[in-house]
């Protein structure tokens, strides 16, 4: 699974597709409406959908835009940071480094102890030869 970050960026990429998918459906499948008191003018490349299917389609895409809003706003609420003070990420670095810190102490340690046994080992297996 991706990072929040990924995922954020993901749901806006998905959101703005959203976005142009909602506007072309209206722009394209709408009613013509005359303007103030111009005549009313008949798009070619417009076939408009009944009203009744515009409606629900309508809702639907605002409904989906609303979703997606949502998602996007957890998205955003559970990146790490958000709530917390600068100061408070700071010791939070200086708590994972000094982490960070013991474990490789740790691992330099387990890698000196494989050395070790490794020798110990290679003396064992040479006297063992020698017999």
């Amino acid at each position: 699974m991706a990072d929040r970050l990924t995922q954020l960026q993901d749901a806006l990429d998905q959101a703005t597709t959203q976005f142009y998918c909602a506007i072309r459906y209206i722009s394209t499948r709408h009613e013509p409406v005359a303007l103030g008191e111009e005549p009313t003018v008949k798009d070619e490349n417009v076939t408009p959908d009944d009203p009744a299917t515009f409606e629900v389609a309508k809702a639907e895409l605002a409904k989906d835009l609303i979703m997606k809003s949502k998602q996007i706003e957890l998205l955003i609420c559970s990146l790490p940071g958000i709530g917390v003070s600068e100061d408070e990420q700071q010791e939070r670095l200086r708590s994972l480094e000094k982490e960070l810190q013991e474990a490789e102490a740790e691992r330099k340690q387990a890698v000196e102890e494989k050395e070790d046994m490794v020798e110990r080992l290679d003396t064992v297996i040479r006297s063992i030869r020698r017999v």
